[in-house]
């Protein structure tokens, strides 16, 4: 499960790829993945942050905590002191910490983090605000996965693709949505629960997308026509976004995305995943590690 690769040479460019040193050898280590080492730590990185998850999960449930707290509390320190530790590590190994902290992923680690060491730091927050609520904040962990995980960045980069097009199917909807609730509300009325435009909405949204609460039904026949129409209208509702993303996902299995392959001699990455000599200086490439798989087999 290697990172997202395609993200390589902006990512180099904005936090600052070390030259050479322990530094180096570290940035390879967290940020490359088609290292051995790099993808060890993707796998080490993704099992503690499941199991950190899970313990979030299961300390929620009442008869599970009250038998385990204490091992829940202990292991909440180990996933915390390695996720710090790989916070601290992510600082140092680039040029530019401060906009590593200022990113996406960065705000996300340190999500990761400040729930364990708030409620230690500042007991008098207990007076405020339910311990609790910093214990479901640990549950943000889970989006962690998506800096380890190729598929999220295709996922992430169709969406960003077609956001055009699902902020104006979205407009339809939200047309259609207004036009059938005021009309609900003008033809059942009050009497039938109707009783403001909003709540016509809310109807024509629940309708709308198959999910139907049956809170508000229709009692008249033309009511009943209208929310015929917006079932039918359902359909449609699911598959259009589907349709628009899918696309994009066939346009992207098109291309030839490029890996985080780095070269020896200018430190320059992104090459393809077929490239023997460096697009930048012109050096040989070393082999990447699924061609070293093949040439082994061979």
């Amino acid at each position: 499960m290697p990172k997202t690769s395609t993200a390589q040479p902006t990512r180099d460019k904005t936090f600052g790829r070390p030259d050479a040193g322990f530094r180096l050898r570290m940035y390879t280590v967290i940020f490359e993945a088609d290292t051995r080492a790099g993808r060890l730590f993707d796998l080490l990185l993704i099992a503690f942050i499941l199991a950190s998850v899970a313990v979030v999960v299961l300390d929620s449930m009442a008869s599970v905590h009250a038998r385990h707290a204490a091992l829940f509390q202990v292991l909440e320190w180990i996933f915390t002191a390695a996720f710090t530790l790989e916070y601290v590590a992510r600082l140092a190994c680039v040029r530019r910490p401060a906009r590593y902290a200022r990113s996406a992923f960065g705000i996300i680690d340190l999500l990761a983090l400040l729930p364990t060491y708030i409620a230690i730091l500042v007991p008098g927050l207990y007076a405020l605000i339910d311990v609790r609520v910093l214990r479901l904040l640990r549950i943000f962990r889970i989006m962690k996965l998506t800096e380890y995980v190729a598929e999220y960045g295709a996922l992430g980069q169709a969406l960003a693709a077609s956001r055009r097009k699902i902020l104006v199917f979205m407009s339809f909807v939200m047309l259609v949505v207004v036009v059938m609730g005021t009309l609900m509300y003008v033809v059942e009325g009050p009497v039938h629960g109707y009783t403001s435009i909003p709540v016509g909405i809310y109807w024509a949204i629940t309708t709308m997308t198959t999910v139907g609460f049956g809170d508000l039904t229709p009692h008249t026949d033309l009511g009943r026509t209208i929310a015929s129409v917006m079932m039918l209208l359902g359909w449609g509702t699911l598959a259009v976004p589907t349709g628009i993303v899918s696309a994009e996902f066939t346009l992207q299995r098109q291309g030839h995305a490029p890996t985080t392959r780095t070269c020896h001699e200018c430190l320059s990455e992104g090459h393809a995943p077929g490239a023997l000599f460096c697009s930048d200086c012109g050096a040989r490439l070393p082999a990447w590690r699924h061609q070293a798989t093949e040439q082994g087999k061979t």
